[in-house]
């Protein structure tokens, strides 16, 4: 307050020269990060100065989205250093008429002259302040961009669901099978038709999976280099899931395409004169009484090691643990939409596994048995 006695008050506070070295920290920041983000656009892009199998390993490990986020960041600081740069100037012009003011008020011989300057002091610091406001302002807008922004629960469910969409359909089957299960100890038509499309879902996972060379592989090299390594097990455990969560769809289309044939036969048979349309209708009330019929049946059985572990227990305790068995899928399915977490994921991955060996396996076989015993001629 010395350096303003006569003003009173210090109407353009700050410091220039550490505003400088602010500016040109920020300048040599904002360099580096242009050349980070132009040597990883070269190595994600396949760049001919840099091949082979650690090239491609680390390839695989940069985000694609890492290029376009340094660049983002250099922008963000290029800008942050220009607007300081012109707040420094500011400030030094600021704090020269400041103190042309602060040496008029020493100087004034009236109170009317001290007063008139400390007028003008008053109006230079609204306008200082005013200026500290906006590029203020326009830092916190630059730094906004530092970063990319953690994305909000639903932002990275669906960005979760796009990235692996197999995985999504796994997911969907195990709640919606767990949904099912639930409502048909109340309302077992219900429970059936949404077990049915948790059990389409798992057929068309299946498909995926099985169809993608990066899921083949990671069950391929446990087999043939030892690599029995978390994607192993993962993918192992979501095989057997996708697998043993088809078989009741799969059943019941395939009971319903025997039955609907043999119904379009013999309605094509009593009727050799009339065109093939003549079997449709029955052939198709035939196949959905067939399909609905087996979906039914196998939605009662139950896995063997359950049955024997309960045999003493009433069948509405021995349903409810069924629930309970399939709730535990659809709680690992939601796990996987939540914040990565290396050892949610790998306890996940176990609950499943164990589930799948003591309950969905032995389910499965006895459901196949079953179905196939229908199904043989």
């Amino acid at each position: 307050m010395a350096e303003h006695a006569a003003l009173g008050f210090d109407p353009a506070p700050g410091n220039p020269g550490a505003v400088l070295a602010l500016t040109k920290k920020l300048g040599a920041s904002a360099k580096s990060l242009d050349e980070a983000a132009r040597v990883v656009t070269d190595l994600v892009s396949h760049s001919s100065s840099w091949q082979g199998e650690a090239a491609t390993a680390f390839r695989a490990s940069l985000s694609r989205d890492l290029p376009r986020y340094l660049a983002s960041a250099h922008t963000s600081l290029a800008e942050a250093a220009r607007r300081l740069t012109g707040w420094h100037d500011t400030l030094v012009a600021h704090r020269e008429l400041a103190a042309r003011y602060e040496a008029r008020a020493a100087a004034a011989k009236t109170e009317e002259a001290l007063a008139d300057t400390r007028r003008l002091a008053r109006e230079l610091a609204a306008e200082h302040a005013a200026a500290a406001r906006r590029v203020a302002a326009t830092l916190n807008a630059a730094t906004d961009k530092l970063a990319p922004k953690e994305p909000g629960l639903l932002a990275s469910i669906w960005r979760k669901i796009t990235e692996d969409p197999a995985d999504a359909l796994s997911n969907a089957s195990a709640i919606l099978g767990a949904i099912g299960a639930g409502v048909a100890l109340f309302f077992p038509p219900a429970g059936l038709a949404i077990m049915l499309v948790g059990s389409g879902l798992s057929l068309a996972a299946l498909a995926m999976h099985t169809s993608d060379p990066k899921f083949r592989k990671s069950l391929s090299d446990g087999f043939t280099k030892g690599q029995f390594d978390a994607d192993f097990w993962k993918s192992s455990v979501t095989l057997l899931g996708d697998t043993a969560g088809s078989v009741p769809g799969v059943a019941a289309i395939a009971s319903g395409a025997k039955a609907g044939t043999a119904a379009a036969r013999t309605a094509m048979a009593a009727a050799p004169e009339a065109s093939a349309l003549t079997g449709l209708a029955p052939g198709a009330t035939a196949f959905r009484q067939a399909a609905w019929s087996t979906a039914d049946d196998v939605r009662q059985v139950e896995s063997p090691l359950t049955g024997w572990a309960m045999r003493t227990s009433a069948q509405e305790t021995r349903d409810r643990v069924g629930v309970a068995v399939a709730a535990t899928g659809a709680l690992t399915a939601i796990s996987d939409y939540t914040p990565d977490n290396e050892a949610v994921e790998h306890g996940a991955t176990s609950v499943d596994g164990a589930r799948g060996v003591l309950d969905d396996a032995p389910s499965a076989v006895k459901k196949s048995h079953h179905v196939w015993s229908v199904l043989r001629p």
